[in-house]
């Protein structure tokens, strides 16, 4: 009983996982700028990893009864490094000078420069 409802958590989060992958490259192929090509590619891609990770995990200690410390250690690097890959890339093209889209509001950081 609770073997089913483990790999049924399991499958669930996996399956959302895979849309937020799906949605991140959506994202890369359809925004305009690099900018927020970088944002879409650093949160929705990092989530979508990071539950098809867990849903595995929870696979494993549902079917096999066992705790892989190998996936933790996973999703933990992947949530400190996807974002931060996300900032440094959108960061390092503001400062090659790459231009943003007309429909961006405001430049936080041209006072900082």
């Amino acid at each position: 009983m609770i073997e089913t409802i483990l790999i049924s958590i399991s499958i669930i989060m996996m399956v959302i996982g895979a849309c937020f992958s799906f949605f991140a490259a959506l994202g890369i192929l359809r925004l305009p700028d690099v900018f927020s090509r970088a944002h879409a590619s650093g949160k929705a891609s990092t989530l979508g990893v990071m539950l098809i990770l867990l849903g595995v995990m929870i696979y494993f200690i549902g079917k096999e009864g066992h705790f892989n410390v190998q996936l933790l250690l996973g999703i933990i690097f992947i949530f400190i490094t996807g974002p931060l890959a996300g900032h440094l890339v959108s960061r390092s093209a503001y400062y090659m000078g790459v231009k943003p889209t007309e429909r961006t509001i405001r430049d936080d950081l041209k006072d900082a420069k």
